[in-house]
């Protein structure tokens, strides 16, 4: 999605400028691809943490209740690691290859034979 739009935008100063719109379809750089992972990892952990306590306060409660909790517990730090260790997917790419055209629309000629006179 190609665009040459710009949009106006205000400098702390007050002074409008323009910033140019992004038109590139490239990837997010590695650094920036590692500081999402990073952030799911945290994310995922801190989810564990929560779960282990609610399973410790639950406990009195519902041991059905604590049970579901402490296998989310158990369970979050490899699909943690798993997340953390994958990429993005890759973009899928047209690839323009020749293809013969359909029967129904090739051009007929009249006669099956040509003949070129010398």
């Amino acid at each position: 999605m190609a665009s040459s739009q710009q949009f106006p935008h205000r400098d702390p100063s007050g002074a409008s400028r323009i910033e140019p719109v992004l038109i590139t379809e490239a990837e997010p750089s590695l650094e920036e691809q590692h500081d999402a992972r990073k952030r799911r990892y945290v994310i995922t952990m801190g989810i564990r943490m929560a779960s282990l306590i609610a399973a410790a306060l639950t406990y009195q409660v519902s041991v059905w209740l604590m049970a579901v909790f402490a296998i989310l517990g158990t369970v979050l730090p490899w699909i943690a690691v798993v997340m953390a260790n994958d990429r993005p997917p890759k973009k899928r790419v047209h690839v323009n290859r020749y293809t013969p055209p359909r029967p129904d629309r090739t051009l007929e000629s009249g006669s099956k034979e040509r003949v070129i006179d010398m």
